[in-house]
This record gives structure tokens, C-alpha cells and sequence, in this order.
């Protein structure tokens, strides 16, 4: 306060000014004081709570999965159920916690079918890096850990949203690993030419995640899986612990900055021609496209494959947390 009333009177003495001026002055200066002194006090106390309520939740973030070493971090891989067929769950950009996101849905199927979820650097239980998140490169992070963990293919690939690209990407460049895939409102490169990627919007998110901010603003952690899947009050808990700590990462950050760049690549290889059946949302929940555009792109892109087909579901972007009975009916039909 002393520093700021010697530099006050500095900028004062500098200006030909009368009394009355100084005095607006001096108040309106005082007014910036208080707010800039409200919003270091709301920092510093919402960083203490933070770290506070981090350091409660410690016990709710021991991996649900498996820990494997893939190019020396940290990635989380899970895995439930037995069968002939392997189911590869990979969750869409921004999604906190795949594993507890999907398990409405894979719940219902892993008495037929082995179900693993993959978690990317960043998400998840998974370590956050920060490094290059081509295609290329995360396609091979995916299958390094898969490889990792002892689970061989061929698999079901089961992507949410963005990691449509990498599906479809899998099946271009490897399609003797790929039996099909079963799209939960799956990402096709068409999307990415209309799309609109606010990366500072992200940014704040991702400074909010860190100085707690975040925690002020509970619904915020209040995902679609908790809202209308089927967790047990306990993976509710342990949804939140890791929204708190994973949201925004700087892994999710470079991800998004790149995928235009990857949506390209994926389209320049054309159209796989493995078996597909896409579940296609109403585009509500925040796809900031219309209902008839929404669906209108993966229909016109898989209308070039010769073995596809696509259900259309009155439900938002995160169909397997609101429609996972008849998700889960509709995959079996398919498998068989």
C-alpha cells in the first residue's frame, strides 16, 4: 500500500493537473488497487484449496488400470471381460476420465467381449507430456501400449468424438488390425473444415484446472457419465478427483492445436474399407453444429465404404453415457 501511494504521487506530480482531477484520479487508482488486491487474495486462497483438497483426494487416484511404459512416461491402460473379440474404447479430445466415461456402455458388453480402454498421455491416469500430438504419433503411443499390456489383435475399435481420426487412421495403415469400427459419435475429417477450434478458451480452462478455480464451480465436474450413466457413487468420486486434475492439460491443448493437420492426413488416404457402424448424436452438447449438418458429414463419409451403416440417436455428443442399452444391443447385432 506504502509502494503504491509513492508511485501514485509520482504519476500525479508528472501532470499539470487541479485538485479536483488528482482526486478522481486518486480514487479511480485506488478502485484498480482494491480489485487487483480481491483477485490475488481469490488466487492465492482458491491455490491453498486446491492443493488442500488435492492432497484428501490422493486416495481416489490410484489408477483403475494398468501402468505401462510407453517411450518413457507413464500410460494407462484397462481392461474387464473375456472373449473372441477385443473392443478398443478411445475417448474423444477433452475427455478426463475414459475409463469411467465408457463404463456405462462396456459394462454391458464385457461378459461376451474383452474390453480395454486406452487412456492418451493426458487424460486419464496416464502421465501429461508435452510433446507433438500428430497422428503418427499417437497412433503409435496407442498401439505401443496395447503391446505393452499383452493385448493382441485384431480389435474392435470403439472411438468417441476426436479419436475418430486415429480410428480411421489405424485402419488405413494397418488393417489387418482392425476388424471394424463402431463409432460413438465418431470424429470424420469432414468435420474439421466447418470446426472452430478456440485454443485460448482452452488455455483458460487449462489455468483455471491449475489454480483451482475450477472447484468454485462444482457442475463443472458434473460429466454427462455422472449425470445419466450408471457409476456407483464411489467412480463418481474418483470422476471428479481426476476432472480436477486433468482437465485441459497441456497434452489435450497440443492435441487440438494439431488436429485439423491430422484430419487432413486422414482424408488425403481416403476411406477405409473395413466394417463400420457409426451411433450418431443430435450434435447437442457442444458440437457447435446444427442437428442436420451433424449427421449429414459421417453419413456422406461413409456412403463411399462398401460394408457400413449408421444409427441415428435422439441423444447428445456423449451417446454411450445416455443411450448405452441400445448401444450395447446394436454392437452385439453387428459383432455377430
Amino acid at each position: 500500500k506504502k509502494q503504491f501511494h509513492i508511485v501514485l504521487e509520482r504519476i500525479l506530480s508528472e501532470y499539470n493537473l487541479s485538485s479536483e482531477e488528482k482526486k478522481i484520479l486518486r480514487n479511480i487508482l485506488r478502485v484498480i488497487l482494491i480489485v487487483i488486491t480481491v483477485i490475488a487474495l481469490f488466487v492465492i486462497i482458491s491455490l491453498v484449496r486446491h492443493k488442500v483438497c488435492s492432497s484428501k483426494e490422493k486416495d481416489l487416484l490410484t489408477p483403475l488400470g494398468e501402468l505401462v511404459e510407453v517411450n518413457g512416461h507413464k500410460m494407462s491402460v484397462y481392461t474387464e471381460g473375456d472373449g473372441d473379440k477385443t473392443l478398443v474404447f478411445m475417448s474423444g479430445g477433452g475427455t478426463c476420465s475414459p475409463i469411467l466415461d465408457f463404463k456405462s456402455l462396456y459394462s454391458l458388453l464385457s461378459n461376451d467381449y474383452k474390453i480395454v480402454v486406452v487412456e492418451k498421455f493426458g487424460y486419464g491416469f496416464s502421465d501429461v507430456v508435452d510433446e507433438n500430438r500428430n497422428i503418427d504419433t499417437m497412433l503409435s503411443e496407442t498401439r505401443m501400449a496395447l503391446d505393452k499390456a499383452g493385448i493382441k489383435g485384431p480389435y474392435v475399435l470403439c472411438p468417441h468424438s476426436m479419436s475418430g481420426l486415429e480410428a480411421l487412421y489405424w485402419a488405413q495403415k494397418y488393417p489387418e488390425e482392425v476388424v471394424a469400427i463402431v463409432g460413438l459419435d465418431m470424429a470424420v475429417p469432414d468435420y474439421y473444415d466447418e470446426m472452430n477450434i478456440n485454443i485460448p478458451i482452452m488455455k483458460l480452462g487449462q489455468y483455471g484446472a491449475a489454480l483451482g478455480i475450477t472447484r468454485w464451480i462444482p457442475s463443472l465436474a458434473e460429466s454427462d457419465a455422472i449425470k445419466s450413466g450408471t457409476l456407483s457413487e464411489k467412480e463418481k468420486e474418483i470422476y471428479r478427483a481426476v476432472f480436477y486434475q486433468k482437465t485441459a492439460t497441456v497434452t489435450m491443448i497440443n492435441e487440438t492445436k494439431v488436429v485439423k493437420q491430422n484430419a487432413n492426413i486422414v482424408k488425403e488416404n481416403g476411406i477405409p474399407q473395413v466394417p463400420m457402424l457409426l451411433f450418431i448424436s443430435d450434435g447437442s452438447g457442444g458440437t457447435g453444429f446444427t442437428k442436420e449438418k451433424w449427421r449429414s458429414i459421417p453419413e456422406n463419409y461413409i456412403s463411399g465404404c462398401d460394408n457400413a451403416g449408421y444409427i441415428e440417436l435422439d441423444c447428445p455428443h456423449y451417446v454411450h453415457d445416455y443411450k448405452y442399452d441400445e448401444i450395447s444391443k446394436e454392437i452385439r447385432k453387428f459383432i455377430q
